[in-house]
């Protein structure tokens, strides 16, 4: 099949989505289908990828944020036997309506949610854009159904409950494997071996506003331990703003602010923890890619009670859920981590196990070729 991966954005911009379309093509190719992903070239990196896929970088006609409009999707699609389109993307969403024959397959992977003019701007996607995809889409994928219930398009969701179909993100358990700490980390980071560390891994930007960081922020001020290390692994245009924050609570000599590794190292840094935590606030969060790393690594996971993302947590399982944007219960359940070391090594050995069993990329990607059927 020659497949069209169309994403508002991908790697390097560091970010979920584009992660996980990373992975699909990948996956795909290996598996011998034709892929190219198509999209915007916000950084001016050029058309092709170090990979078996090829990637189309296209120059935007215009961008609020990452909301871009490539009007060349009009024409560049016609050889094309499946167009994957990755909402949300308001920019990509009415080229597609312009290919009747094509079969089209939706990802919605989560609700937008704006402030200000974007605010506008997001409603009028909402209730124009989106509509008009989901009933041109053959088929429409979904990272969870518990998310999906919750979400804008849930009342389209009864009504056409057929074309939906539910298929979690993958994660490389090669690659993201347990394994002894990295000494030289350690001592780059000053974490001494009776330290505990509570990692944190996301952008630090204004477009992941809602990772929460702030709430773990708060969260670590309430523990008050010497020995408890804040791990911060992520860049963006916030962090001079969190550091601040860190002073501001008194925790700025027990958090550490590692910057953004390269892929290859970044399964150190999760075999650094000793918990980890995704601390999001709204549903701008649908699953968390993170969290199957962490598990993969064999980490405990503290997570908040959101729709989608408790698919991955399986409570008293693999880790705790705490009430989102409440810092006094994140607290607590990190606490709850923190004092019972054999449940930490129980609940971080079911994690290793769950991914196994449920979030590979080749049953995951096994299962995507099913649904282009």
């Amino acid at each position: 099949m020659k497949i069209a991966q169309i994403v508002c954005t991908f790697p390097p911009y560091k970010g979920g989505i584009g992660n996980a379309v990373y992975n699909f093509a990948k996956y795909l190719a290996g598996h011998g289908e034709n892929v190219t992903v198509f999209t915007p070239n916000y950084r001016h990196i050029g058309a092709e990828y170090n990979e078996s896929f090829r990637v189309r970088r296209l120059s935007p006609f215009f961008k609020i944020g990452n909301a871009a409009c490539i009007p060349q999707l009009f024409w560049k699609l016609k050889e094309f036997d499946v167009i994957h389109l990755h909402l949300p993307f308001i920019g990509g969403t009415l080229p597609i309506l312009f290919y009747p024959k094509k079969k089209l397959v939706i990802h919605y992977h989560m609700d937008l949610v704006g402030f200000g003019a974007k605010k506008i701007l997001f409603w009028l996607y909402k209730k124009l854009a989106v509509p008009l995809a989901l009933w041109r889409a053959d088929k429409i994928i979904v990272s969870s159904f518990d998310y999906i219930k919750n979400s804008d398009i849930a009342e389209y969701f009864e009504r056409k409950r057929e074309k939906f179909f539910e298929l979690p993100f993958g994660v490389d358990a090669k690659k993201f494997c347990p394994k002894s700490k990295n000494e030289s980390l350690m001592e780059k980071y000053f974490i001494e071996p009776d330290d505990k560390v509570v990692l944190f891994v996301g952008g630090l930007d204004k477009a992941h506003y809602f990772k929460g960081l702030d709430v773990l922020m708060r969260a670590a001020k309430e523990i008050n331990r010497e020995n408890i290390k804040l791990l911060v692994v992520g860049e963006g245009d916030m962090k001079a703003e969190y550091k601040d924050k860190a002073e501001e609570f008194g925790i700025a000599k027990r958090i550490i602010f590692a910057g953004s590794p390269n892929d290859a190292e970044l399964p150190d840094y999760y075999n650094l923890a000793d918990i980890f935590v995704l601390p999001s606030i709204d549903k701008s969060e649908a699953f968390g890619l993170v969290l199957l790393e962490a598990g993969a690594c064999g980490k405990p996971l503290v997570a908040s009670d959101l729709a989608g993302v408790r698919t991955v947590v399986w409570k008293n399982e693999n880790g705790l859920l705490a009430e989102p944007n409440n810092s006094n219960d994140l607290a607590d359940k990190i606490k709850q981590l923190l004092d019972n070391d054999e449940l930490r090594a129980k609940m971080g050995a079911n994690a290793r196990q769950i991914v196994e069993n449920n979030y590979c990329w080749k049953k995951v990607v096994n299962d995507l070729i099913e649904i282009y059927q």
